[in-house]
């Protein structure tokens, strides 16, 4: 059933356009160790058969403005929700790619709540000179939506375990990474979000964006594919489709300094490739899942 115009909430006008500038996504790239040639302001013109005309935006940067304006959203719709939600689960759909200094539109449905299913969800998408960049979806649910069969109780002390190492058994990839408050806020600021909505040492306030642990997704791909001897330059490829299921609690437990220990299915990369990845805990507690979908840019 098509959308009717009065269900969708612009958040793009004359008054109030969206753009980030190459210094959002040097902070961005920065707070999340993402080397990715296509964002770099130098590098991306040596990427071969490269099809933007300039650094385009982090997947992940752009998923955290989208899901910060949901926020808003909801708060200006129920400002005291009764409901919370265990698993926070996102669909994106990359059709395109937005570059700096770029404006671009986007909506984002009203919230829908689903009581048979006990879930609450949005819909967005964006435009770039209408053309479709991202489809996507934010669920709220109280299991996850994705690998929800995944567990890794049973896994050794990932700690005792040297960084990018092969574990359990070769069939993950293991990245160490460390949350700590400065990344996340300098992240906020390189995605056009206020870092005192999250973090802020005066109020004694600390909360870490949900997708923040997810963003090192993106520099552990990099650290797996470097390992594999590919090419950045001459092998790029973008991502095509994010799904995502992070638990609440564990976002809520993380402090600064706590360890994330980042599992890539250890498959090689192709043309297309799609990768199983979790985020875990000190304890090896599932803080993400998520199926990651790329493909590899033809001549």
């Amino acid at each position: 059933m098509a959308t009717q115009p009065s269900n969708i909430i612009p958040i793009h006008s004359k008054q109030n356009q969206f753009v980030f500038e190459q210094i959002h996504l040097d902070i961005a790239r920065n707070a999340t160790d993402d080397f990715n040639l296509f964002h770099d302001k130098n590098k991306w013109k040596t990427v071969r058969n490269n099809p933007f005309n300039g650094p385009i935006l982090l997947g992940f940067q752009l998923e955290a403005f989208i899901i910060d304006k949901i926020k808003a959203l909801r708060s200006n719709e129920n400002p005291t929700p009764k409901n919370t939600y265990l698993y926070d689960n996102y669909q994106f759909m990359f059709a395109g790619a937005i570059q700096s200094g770029d404006t671009f539109e986007l909506n984002i449905n009203k919230s829908r709540k689903n009581e048979t299913q006990n879930s609450l969800s949005n819909r967005v998408y964006i435009k770039n000179n209408e053309r479709l960049v991202l489809t996507g979806q934010k669920k709220d649910t109280n299991k996850p939506l994705y690998l929800a069969t995944a567990g890794f109780s049973a896994l050794e002390d990932l700690s005792r375990t040297a960084d990018r190492s092969i574990v359990l058994d070769g069939r993950y990839f293991m990245k160490k990474k460390y949350i700590t408050t400065s990344n996340a806020k300098n992240f906020l600021t390189g995605c056009l979000i206020e870092q005192s909505d999250y973090i802020d040492e005066v109020e004694n306030k600390v909360n870490f964006p949900s997708i923040f642990p997810c963003s090192f997704i993106s520099s552990a791909l990099l650290e797996k594919a470097r390992l594999e001897g590919i090419k950045f330059s001459e092998n790029p490829s973008v991502y095509t489709q994010h799904k995502i299921s992070i638990n609440n609690e564990e976002i809520n437990q993380l402090k600064s300094n706590s360890p994330l220990y980042i599992l890539i299915e250890n498959k090689p990369f192709e043309k297309n490739t799609q990768l199983n990845c979790f985020g875990l805990t000190h304890s090896n507690k599932i803080v993400f899942r998520s199926i990651i979908s790329l493909a590899e840019i033809s001549p």
